[in-house]
């Protein structure tokens, strides 16, 4: 399975998608911990993702949105459903997280440990994503990115 990368002109659009995916996570992360304080983390995350089932249920079942095909589900490789769990780890990370320091001190760290096991996911080309070269440009990018995280995070 390759990926396909947007070329040109078209690149903004992926590109705004992304950026507004970064938004609602920090909405997301911010909500979540709140929750998290409120009945706690695990019960927390046990409402997230039964409020989460039934809305895809809701758009693939009622509203036909879906333009998959379940039935093909034996097809996968089995590691790529541990996307679940990691799912059930990343909520509990981040209303873990927010919680005890705050919505821009985690989600700081949660961008620079995105990015640099994206960097590698991408420089392997692993779960079958196309193998993108290591260069020393991005490389510096990651460095200058873990130098401006801690300069957000000293006091």
């Amino acid at each position: 399975m390759e990926r396909k990368r947007g070329k040109g002109m078209n690149n903004w659009i992926f590109l705004a998608a992304a950026a507004a995916a970064g938004v609602l996570m920090a909405i997301q992360g911010s909500l979540n911990g709140a929750l998290g304080k409120i009945i706690g983390v695990l019960e927390g995350n046990f409402i997230l993702h039964g409020v989460g089932l039934l809305i895809v249920a809701i758009l693939l079942f009622l509203c036909g949105l879906g333009k998959g095909d379940l039935s093909r589900m034996g097809e996968a490789p089995w590691y790529l459903y541990l996307g679940g769990v990691i799912n059930v780890a990343i909520i509990y990370g981040v209303m873990f997280s927010i919680a005890q320091v705050g919505a821009g001190n985690a989600t700081t760290a949660i961008i620079v440990g995105q990015l640099a096991m994206a960097m590698l996911v991408d420089c392997f080309g692993w779960f079958g994503l196309q193998q993108t070269q290591m260069t020393w440009s991005r490389g510096a990018g990651v460095l200058l990115l873990g130098l401006a995280a801690n300069l957000m995070l000293s006091k």
